[in-house]
């Protein structure tokens, strides 16, 4: 599945909701949703220029209500559906995320620790909504970046 619109990735993202994951490593388990929006909510506080990574770890869950299936096929899917809307910057944080066996760099490991950190913080991360006009500029972007090649 590729999404074209943020309003079809705004709805899988609301899917998220009540859905709950479990980290990697075991642990205690945590609604999708809310976490995704923990974890962008972090990344826009430690690097508030980077769109891209924000969105990241926003988008992250949405392979959840699509592909039950094991975490690293599920983020391979997840990145296949976000990457003609959001890009591959976005797709490849998104597939590389939940692996711990690959290369990180600083991006990486910027997403796994706001990702760690989002699992037990308790802050109001605010609502889906929030993020509609960010992920309408990334979808703009990307989409004129595209028309380039």
């Amino acid at each position: 599945m590729e999404l074209r619109t943020v309003e079809e990735l705004m709805d899988l993202l609301h899917a998220c909701r009540g859905t709950r994951t479990v980290p990697g490593g075991g642990g205690t388990a945590v609604d999708a949703h809310d976490h995704a929006l923990r974890t962008a909510a972090l990344l826009r506080r430690g690097r508030p220029a980077d769109k891209e990574l924000q969105v990241a770890g926003l988008v992250r869950p949405v392979g959840l209500p699509l592909w039950p299936g094991e975490p690293a096929e599920r983020a391979d899917r997840a990145a296949d559906a976000v990457r003609a809307l959001l890009g591959e910057r976005v797709a490849g944080l998104v597939r590389r995320h939940p692996r711990s066996d690959l290369p990180a760099d600083d991006d990486l490991l910027t997403l796994r620790a706001a990702d760690e950190e989002a699992r037990t913080a308790c802050f109001d991360a605010g609502v889906l909504e929030d993020w509609r006009t960010v992920l309408e500029l990334l979808a703009a972007r990307n989409s004129r970046l595209g028309t380039v090649d």
